[in-house]
């Protein structure tokens, strides 16, 4: 790969890293290339987006994207692979997934929601993970529900209100 090339893929990785926002770090060393065809089948089928570089290069990728990826710099080792996805969790379910058939891939990193997550071990917590409309969602529903509170109390404590005139009224005539 000639400097031009480098530079490219640099610049590619780095509007990647702009435009998903999500994306994971992960070890695909001594997989064969027909279970890495596998792993590229998975991935577009679930809309994510595989990449593999240099390290040399993701790095200057992350550098060059602006955010603050410095936490992931130490796991860029070995062979590395970048998966790219609007989704959050997508990675995570397509590893775990993988995870049934052998040991790889292994997770290095993770970047969701401006958060870096380091280790293999924080695959599971990027698994219970909440999107953003779910989020928005339990806060909607927080939010209302205090207020229906509210109203069925008024609205039920006016039926008793207007029962009890009526009980009274009654008893006058």
């Amino acid at each position: 790969m000639n400097k031009e090339e480098k530079y490219e893929l640099v610049n590619a990785l780095t509007e990647q890293i702009k435009e998903y926002g999500n994306f994971y770090i992960t070890d695909t060393a001594d997989l064969t290339v027909a279970k890495v065809n596998d792993i590229r089948r998975k991935c577009f089928d679930a809309e994510i987006t595989m990449q593999v570089a240099k390290n040399s290069l993701i790095k200057k990728a992350l550098k060059a994207a602006g955010d603050d990826y410095d936490q992931l710099f130490d796991v860029l080792k070995g062979t590395s692979t970048i998966l790219f996805s609007k989704s959050a969790k997508a990675p995570a379910k397509l590893i775990k997934d993988l995870r049934k058939q052998g040991p790889k891939p292994l997770l290095k990193a993770a970047y969701v929601y401006s958060a870096a997550f380091v280790g293999d071990e924080q695959l599971d917590s990027l698994l219970t993970l909440k999107s953003k409309e779910e989020l928005v969602g339990e806060i909607v529903g927080l939010l209302q529900s205090p207020a229906k509170n509210v109203l069925s109390a008024l609205q039920s404590g006016g039926t008793t209100i207007a029962g009890l005139v009526k009980t009274l009224q009654e008893r006058e005539g």
